[in-house]
């Protein structure tokens, strides 16, 4: 078995599209980047890719340069590139099933309405991976694709980013200790997760 992980954000590249709520898994792997001190910037796959070491392991950091829609092609080739196995596989999104705020880890399942999700999974053949959903709140407009490409307001900003460190807990969960683990550590709603080093 590979002894590389790929862990991937999802969101849509351009500065117009920065910092925006579909982004949020494009900031979650890039706070990830920041705390192994690594750089998510080499070309590759029609995506932008960064490689580190966290505890013997070996990780590929990984953002589509598609739009959200078309994201499934990067992720299946970089995996089938580097024959990373599915388990080995973390997908992050926002998700607006969950307030600002919160996180749920899954260890498979439907993309539940997310365009990016939903791409991933059909270009990999399989709905049998983890991913990390970042909480962006519910709309209340009748376009949630306005909602999505808007901002966040500034008391949902800073839940957000709080959020975002969360994820990046998680993800360090997951590969330490595995789904199961950050599932536990994490999903629960006024639980309490784990201290990471470096935090």
């Amino acid at each position: 078995m590979s002894d590389e992980y790929l862990i991937v954000g999802l969101g849509n590249p351009g500065e117009q599209y920065k910092a925006t709520r579909h982004n949020v898994g494009f900031e979650a792997v890039d706070l990830l980047a920041a705390r192994l001190g690594c750089l998510i910037n080499d070309k590759k796959f029609g995506g932008l890719l960064g490689r580190s070491d966290y505890n013997g392991k070996k990780l590929i950091l990984l953002k589509p340069m598609q739009y959200m829609n078309n994201s499934g092609q990067v992720v299946a080739t970089a995996a089938g590139f580097y024959k990373i196995p599915l388990q080995q596989l973390m997908i992050i999104s926002d998700d607006m099933a969950f307030e600002p705020g919160r996180i749920r880890i899954r260890a498979q399942g439907s993309a539940g309405g997310h365009n990016g999700l939903a791409d991933v999974v059909e270009k990999l053949g399989t709905e049998q991976f983890a991913r990390c959903r970042i909480g962006i709140g519910q709309s209340d407009r009748a376009d949630s694709r306005d909602y999505v490409l808007d901002k966040f307001t500034a008391q949902q900003r800073q839940l957000v980013d709080s959020a975002c460190r969360k994820a990046v807990d998680a993800v360090c969960v997951w590969l330490d200790e595995g789904i199961n683990a950050a599932m536990n550590g994490f999903n629960a709603v006024d639980e309490q997760p784990p201290d990471r080093p470096g935090r």
